[in-house]
């Protein structure tokens, strides 16, 4: 089919190097704004009968950039687009998918119905925070895995990989260890964290053994690093020789970047479903 890709403005790095993978040129389209801050696409190229593609990642300024992908869908659907897929690598609102206390709201479910009324026949997007969201929506998702690409850094990057414990910094993770753990044949731990209140771990409990051994924290995201280091300094405690952290979806906000440089960590291992530029230039930790 006709394959055309669009690119919202939160990660056009990321949309240049998609549509030069698949030997395509990017869509022409203006983002800007009102003066009064409200948004304006204009897509500059017929995509009637298309197979339109739009990459915009949940990060940035999340309700602009949210906002910008909604109204570039519904500016391709109603120019007759045959189908109009929405490649949204960090799903945004991903950690509201539940009603942990009485009136909190499910906004992951409010994104999955406004990117169905916008127009979307299609999404993909990476590490769910939640594979459960995959549920929300009434048409296909594809939830893809950075699995493939954390383990052939970690056979390529850390050389006593065979001596390794994978280790997940909350239970929620555990399914994502245990499955990288088989694949490269070593043990796997766990930290019981609990909250207070969001963005703040109280304690932590280890359940594993790391006993001289490197150990690999494993997350499907980091926002303010709180939990990560919390469980760097744990692991360390418990006997840990070095700790590394990977993470599909740096978000990295607040305090992170500071956390992190005080941290312990050997490295922090991101993908590029975020842009990291600006903050590889004050961490040298992060790769």
């Amino acid at each position: 089919p006709n394959i055309k890709i669009f690119s919202g403005s939160s990660h056009q790095d990321l949309s240049q190097k998609i549509a030069d993978r698949l030997g395509l040129e990017l869509g022409k389209v203006v983002t800007k704004k009102f003066s009064n801050q409200e948004t304006c696409v204009e897509i500059g190229e017929s995509v009637r009968g298309e197979d339109v593609y739009i990459v915009q990642s949940g990060c940035g300024e999340i309700n602009d950039n949210l906002m910008e992908l909604l109204i570039m869908i519904n500016a391709c659907k109603i120019a007759s687009a045959s189908r109009v897929t929405a490649v949204i690598p960090c799903f945004p609102y991903a950690r509201q998918d539940k009603k942990d206390k009485s009136r909190a709201p499910i906004s992951a479910k409010l994104v999955a119905n406004m990117l169905s009324v916008a127009g979307a026949d299609h999404i993909i997007t990476m590490d769910l925070h939640a594979s459960q969201i995959q549920g929300f929506f009434d048409i296909p998702v594809d939830n893809l895995y950075a699995e493939p690409a954390v383990l052939k850094w970690i056979r390529e990057n850390i050389s006593e990989w065979r001596n390794c414990t994978i280790v997940s910094p909350d239970a929620g993770g555990a399914k994502r260890v245990t499955s990288i753990a088989d694949r490269l044949n070593v043990d796997f731990a766990l930290i019981h964290k609990e909250r207070k209140k969001a963005n703040e771990v109280d304690r932590m409990v280890l359940v594993g053994d790391v006993k001289d051994r490197v150990a690999i924290l494993v997350d499907d995201m980091a926002d303010t690093c709180g939990t990560i280091c919390h469980a760097a300094d744990k692991l360390l405690s418990a006997g840990a020789t070095r700790v590394y952290a990977i993470l599909t979806h740096g978000i990295f906000s607040g305090p992170a970047i500071s956390r992190i440089n005080n941290a312990c960590f050997e490295a922090v291992v991101v993908t590029n479903t975020i842009p990291q530029e600006d903050k590889m230039k004050h961490c040298s930790k992060i790769q």
